[in-house]
């Protein structure tokens, strides 16, 4: 008998489940529907591009901030974008999160690219000592080595440092071979496995640090691999951020009850199923628009006049906006919009828009104008809605 099986007891390396209820299978299920749903929506390349990194810098803010970086999520993106210097005193925040930034690139390149993306030893070691890259560490951590000596994390202790190696060894097993399914539900139980994952690192604790933020490494990497979009790779670690305080309830439960892991498999899963309901939200916004758009076009079409060409850029650049817009912003709306008013009066603005409400491409409201983008709502199959 290895020591942790007796101090350790709940790393077993099994999962009965017959032992998980309809609401995991469901969950699992709608979490497997709903990436396939935006897998392969084509985006505009801005859209597609602001997306990518807007969720990027969730995650990244997300795996440092459990840890105790503060800076926000608007200052990782402009960290990301190469827009942000800090001071001295800060800079280890932001070697922080340039290393999770390089991990996550890393990741990506090296899951969507390889034919065979399994965890090993090694896989845990590399992250590991990405993770804790040029940060200032205590003297007995070496980023990337197995520790040889005891962690305690408050109530915590982890596994015996003896058997740390066999047992990441035992986890990349369980994960690549065992935990294995027929393709048509192979991306359901890559979720599921990238949960198991991020658990079983959580309990081993094999690094002098970084544990918690390796085990969320792994699991993007084990999403990714399963053809969970990378956009909705990061919600997972957003989850557990935003829950902090649940998030460290789950893992302390996870390991003091038979059957606990399947509580965190379902707030883990309860999160990843409101971030993806987000971002499908966001997506049908953006094939909102370019339907509408696309109307609007069809509407001027044959129609090439000055007036009608200034008219449906007006309606075009408001379009960028679903709020109320005063007819006194107008000439101000955007640069082209403001070239075509640069010599008209007011009285053509007042033209322009009544055209437009005549071709019920917009509506007035005393001294506001709004698009009718809900026009498009015309064209979605009715369901009842209780």
């Amino acid at each position: 008998m290895r020591t942790y099986e007796r101090t350790h007891p709940w790393i077993n390396f099994t999962l009965d489940l017959n032992n998980a209820r309809y609401i995991h299978w469901l969950m699992l299920g709608e979490a497997q529907s709903k990436c396939r749903h935006f897998e392969q929506v084509p985006l505009l390349p801005d859209v597609a591009k602001h997306l990518y990194s807007i969720y990027l810098a969730k995650g990244v803010s997300a795996t440092t901030a459990i840890e105790g970086n503060t800076l926000t999520e608007d200052e990782v993106l402009r960290r990301i974008e190469g827009k942000l210097e800090l001071p001295a005193s800060k800079d280890y925040m932001g070697q922080e999160i340039d290393n999770i930034i390089e991990a996550c690139n890393m990741i990506g390149n090296h899951v969507l690219e390889s034919e065979t993306p399994d965890i090993s030893i090694d896989t845990f070691k590399r992250y590991n000592k990405l993770v804790l890259k040029d940060l200032p560490l205590a003297e007995h951590v070496m980023p990337g080595e197995i520790r040889d000596y005891v962690v305690v994390v408050g109530p915590y202790k982890g596994a015996p440092s003896d058997d740390c190696e066999y047992l990441l060894s035992q986890l990349c097993g369980w994960i690549n071979r065992e935990l294995d399914a027929p393709q048509e539900y192979r991306m359901a139980f890559g979720i599921l496995k990238a949960v198991l994952a991020h658990l079983y690192l959580a309990w081993i604790h094999p690094f002098g640090d970084g544990n918690g933020r390796t085990a969320r490494l792994i699991e993007l990497h084990l999403l990714l691999a399963a053809g969970v979009p990378t956009i909705a790779g990061h919600l997972l670690s957003n989850h557990y951020n935003q829950t902090r305080t649940e998030y460290y309830r789950q893992l302390d439960l996870s390991h003091q009850a038979e059957n606990n892991v399947f509580s965190f498999l379902e707030y883990a899963l309860r999160g990843f199923i409101d971030g993806l309901k987000e971002q499908i939200n966001v997506i049908k916004d953006q094939q909102m628009t370019v339907h509408w758009i696309n109307h609007v076009h069809s509407v001027f079409k044959d129609k090439d006049g000055a007036a009608d060409l200034r008219r449906k850029r007006l309606v075009i650049d408001l379009s960028e906006s679903d709020d109320l817009v005063p007819v006194s912003a107008i000439r101000y709306l955007s640069p082209r919009v403001a070239e075509g008013y640069a010599s008209k009066t007011d009285k053509t603005i007042q033209r322009d828009i009544n055209a437009l409400v005549e071709m019920d491409l917009i509506t007035k409201s005393g001294s506001n104008i709004h698009v009718r983008k809900e026009k498009m709502l015309a064209f979605i199959s009715p369901v009842r809605n209780d």
